[in-house]
């Protein structure tokens, strides 16, 4: 036995027809719309389609020509003894700019995890003139350690004129570290 399938298009071709004069493809799917909505020429949609159009080609010249005038991340320098310590502070205190180190351990995950956020905000401020520096507490002897005071990891301190006047201990999310850490470096430019 043989069964036929009303075809739309037959039974009702006035409304086909009419779906098919309001049909707009847009990324691959059909949307329907109503009548003088969102096609050339109806003004609203114009102006929106060519303000997406516009916004697309900005984000694709920014993906295409990033700011080359600056590095995007600076790798921190390494501190291995007390004598290097304290050459690095009194080059700083020479031009009185503070001096970020960063106390870490190479087995320490969330210190692994903020090193390189760190080095973008080293980059950050690397035009006024900041350096960046890590201590890996493991391989420096103790006495450095006794002298930065550290309890916890990572710890991120801030030093000036010799001395250490801040720090942040971050056992808390990279993000909020980050913007503690520029925070500290804004109050005591």
């Amino acid at each position: 036995m043989t069964l036929l399938a009303a075809n739309s298009q037959i039974l009702y071709p006035e409304i086909y027809q009419r779906n098919q004069q309001q049909q707009v493809w847009n990324n691959g799917s059909c949307l329907f719309w109503p009548k003088n909505y969102g096609f050339p020429g109806s003004g609203w949609c114009d102006r929106k389609w060519k303000k997406k159009i516009s916004r697309r080609r900005d984000c694709r010249v920014e993906a295409l020509w990033p700011d080359l005038s600056r590095p995007s991340t600076i790798e921190m320098e390494p501190i291995n003894d007390s004598d290097q310590l304290d050459q690095i502070l009194a080059a700083a205190q020479e031009l009185s700019r503070p001096v970020i180190i960063d106390w870490m351990a190479a087995w320490c995950r969330k210190c692994i995890y903020l090193k390189p956020k760190l080095e973008k905000l080293a980059a950050e401020f690397y035009a006024k003139g900041i350096k960046f520096y890590y201590v890996d507490v493991n391989k420096v002897p103790q006495a450095l350690v006794k002298r930065g005071n550290i309890s916890k990891m990572p710890t991120i301190q801030l030093w000036k004129d010799g001395e250490m006047k801040e720090e942040v201990i971050g056992g808390h999310k990279a993000w909020l570290v980050t913007e503690e850490v520029r925070q500290m470096i804004q109050k005591n430019l």
